[in-house]
């Protein structure tokens, strides 16, 4: 007879049918391909720039319908207010803190010590340099401000977009019971639109084998030897980062990072596969809308963190800063190392709003301290791409953090439904802990 438990335990499906098993599988095979026959692996880029526009096709609409009936569900601004500010006070602390993360860790291992710069030559970056040089925070942030409705959702920026959601939500807030019937209308469409997700999820597997064939295939193992001191060190600093900073963070929130961390590894491997954060956008917020965070948190936070919320980039512009200097022989006081960090701390918040943005805010930086050579950026050209993988993922897993850490200081977190969502993912109904 079976016992409780087995009873119910929900059926376990077939390991090849598993979306992780999938992505994994496509990833390896990608490297290999871009390893042994590198031409061939150039010419499936497209399988991944498909995959992405696709992702990117849903991400507008989604966050638009997620943060407009979130609103129109909670029904009072002033709780909308408190919620953005304390997403954005949290979002400036642990970016800082992930800045003087990065920057202790690469004073302590100093890869850049003993690299060549015959070959860092100005020319190789000169559109980044040129970008960086005109990078300006008033415009910035003037460009935070859409122009008219129909252009913030062509353009595809998520924080116009999500100013015009607050708007919309707060219009509607205001109709009352007359709102409801377009509330409900909202609510269908983005089932809808979640439903596009899922189908979309379905080519996952192929557009992470694309995207990391052509970039093996392009970049090749032979620059991951030349700096591979640099690039382990971001690695393990990174992975540093989240099991100490934000596990601690974890910790005093109530929840464990090492389960929450494999609880989103389907996200974080089609982030690693694509190498972009963007395109789990759409199911982080699903996903974490499923664990019991509460539509409003869900849609405010995790939107506004994809661009200021960014721990990944944040370490790795410390740690890139860093070692160009260690590499040029230029020793920083601690004076000087406070003033990048300054500078870093108003820099990297425009990361996400340029394309190209990890090269151009880095390069902006340089710019603005003049004390590191900005050459020196050409040393890191060839192993930016495989780097940006590390980046990407350590920053969702920052905003995945965020909106439970929000949601929980809102009471807006069911940790009932968590628990529940816990149990069948683990495959254990008799988990009591999250």
């Amino acid at each position: 007879m079976q016992t409780d438990a087995a009873a119910l335990a929900p059926k376990a499906r077939p390991f090849y049918k598993n979306l992780t098993f999938q992505v994994l599988v496509a990833i390896v095979i990608g490297v290999l391909l871009g390893m042994y026959d590198p031409e061939l692996a150039k010419q499936l880029q497209p399988l991944g720039t498909i995959f992405i526009k696709l992702i990117k096709l849903v991400i507008a609409p989604v966050i638009f319908l997620t943060v407009v009936t979130g609103i129109s569900h909670m029904g009072d601004m002033s709780k909308v207010g408190r919620v953005g500010g304390k997403a954005l006070l949290y979002f400036e602390i642990v970016s800082t803190v992930a800045l003087a993360f990065g920057m202790i860790i690469v004073n302590l291992i100093a890869p850049g010590h003993g690299v060549s710069t015959a070959n860092a030559k100005i020319d190789a970056v000169k559109s980044f340099a040129d970008q960086g040089k005109s990078f300006d925070l008033t415009p910035f942030l003037m460009s935070l401000v859409p122009e008219n409705f129909i252009g913030a959702f062509a353009k595809g920026d998520l924080i116009p977009i999500l100013i015009i959601a607050i708007l919309f939500g707060a219009a509607l807030t205001r109709l009352g019971e007359h709102g409801k019937v377009i509330e409900d209308l909202l609510e269908k469409v983005s089932h809808i639109f979640f439903g596009i997700i899922g189908i979309v999820m379905y080519v996952a597997p192929l557009g992470a084998l694309g995207a990391m064939a052509y970039t093996i295939g392009v970049g090749g193992v032979g620059v991951l030897v030349n700096l591979a001191e640099l690039m382990t060190c971001v690695y393990l600093t990174m992975a540093a980062f989240v099991v100490i900073c934000l596990g601690i963070i974890a910790k005093i929130s109530g929840f464990s990072i090492f389960k929450f961390v494999r609880f989103i590894t389907e996200e974080l491997l089609i982030v690693l596969g694509t190498s972009s954060s963007e395109t789990a956008l759409p199911r982080l917020i699903n996903k974490m809308e499923r664990f019991g965070v509460a539509r409003p948190v869900v849609g405010l936070v995790v939107p506004t963190g994809y661009s200021f919320n960014l721990d990944g980039t944040s370490i790795y512009m410390s740690m890139a800063t860093l070692f160009i200097a260690q590499a040029y022989n230029v020793d920083l006081s601690l004076s000087q190392q406070i003033g990048i960090l300054a500078v870093l701390m108003v820099t990297s918040k425009g990361a996400a709003g340029v394309t190209g943005s990890g090269f151009i805010t880095l390069a902006a930086t340089l710019e603005a301290t003049k004390i590191v050579p900005i050459e020196g950026l050409a040393l890191l050209l060839g192993v930016d791409r495989f780097m940006s993988e590390a980046r990407a993922i350590t920053n969702i897993i920052g905003n995945a953090v965020a909106a439970v850490v929000i949601g929980k200081s809102e009471k807006a977190f069911d940790e009932a439904q968590a628990l529940a969502v816990y149990r069948e993912f683990f495959n254990d109904p008799t988990m009591t802990r999250i």
